[in-house]
């Protein structure tokens, strides 16, 4: 059976006070074009106006507000005329969204937006209701010129400035970008097997050695001491940028990839098949052979 005690917590809920300015959450019971309505766990209900729910410009409520969603919102009236208490979600971001975003810069978590305007230098987009810039430069790996054509996508981000006091938002999709990248790069490296031969290009040359594109994104780095068996100056005595070139894996450490031309060379010369004596061929019989060998020898 049940006891009053199974109704305590409902009972504290339904009796406790409630003002204005007060954050309330409450649960999605039901969702129009209008407004969304929340349960409270009080003695009444909770009224959110569409308008009162978001700055977004393109906010769908049907597509982005379902039953069974908790909300945060502040109370503005007490009594909306019906017995209802109406709320503002957008007075509850301007409070509690900016903390939230800070955690997300901190934690560096990664979420999706969906560019909503094109602006100068950059684009413009919206999180937890807050209106956020990307700068064209953080919106890919490379520099955007066209931001036009990113209106409409949706792209993955990290918060990366945050101050409330300026109302300023600006998130990076260059960072997830980067992230990723680097992730597929150290996948790739890490196939690569120590003393495998491979084929690569000059890909710049530097005092210290040259740089060797290998394809597929990867490139590695031949030591100047790696490059040949006669010791020179500097990488560009025998190479030059654009040349074809065979190299060796040496080791893949770090998620740098330690190459040898050097090695090669080396290799080279010791499978280098060693020329045999060709047999002796003669038309003299055996003894005029010997005779020819023992010929000049002086015996005591």
């Amino acid at each position: 059976m049940e006891t009053m005690k199974d109704y305590e917590r409902e009972l504290e809920a339904s009796f406790r006070k409630i003002n204005e300015g007060d954050i309330l959450t409450g649960t999605v019971i039901a969702v129009s074009e209008e407004e969304i309505i929340l349960d409270l766990k009080y003695y009444t209900q909770g009224i959110i106006k569409v308008e009162n729910f978001s700055n977004d410009p393109d906010f769908a409520v049907l597509e982005e507000v379902h039953i069974g969603d908790e909300i945060e919102a502040t109370v503005i009236r007490k009594d909306d005329g019906q017995g209802n208490i109406e709320l503002s979600r957008k007075e509850a971001n301007d409070t509690l969204a900016w903390d939230k975003l800070k955690e997300m810069m901190e934690a560096e978590t990664v979420v999706t937006v969906r560019i909503k305007e094109s602006v100068p230098s950059g684009v413009v987009a919206y999180l937890e209701g807050i209106r956020a810039f990307i700068p064209a430069s953080q919106l890919a790996l490379d520099y955007v010129e066209d931001t036009e054509s990113w209106i409409g996508k949706e792209v993955e981000v990290k918060v990366i400035t945050v101050d409330a006091k300026a109302n300023k938002l600006v998130l990076s999709g260059k960072a997830v970008a980067r992230a990723v990248a680097e992730t597929e790069r150290n996948h790739k490296i890490s196939m690569l097997v120590p003393g495998s031969i491979l084929e690569g290009t000059v890909e710049s040359l530097m005092p210290y050695g040259a740089f060797i594109s290998l394809g597929d994104g990867l490139s590695g780095l031949v030591h100047i001491s790696q490059i040949c068996e006669r010791r020179i100056k500097k990488p560009s005595e025998v190479l030059k940028e654009g040349q074809k070139v065979k190299v060796k894996v040496l080791n893949t450490n770090d998620g740098k990839i330690s190459l040898s031309m050097k090695a090669l060379e080396e290799e080279m010369i010791d499978t280098e098949p060693v020329e045999e004596l060709s047999s002796y061929t003669s038309n003299e019989s055996v003894g005029s052979s010997l005779g020819a060998l023992l010929k000049g020898l002086k015996f005591d």
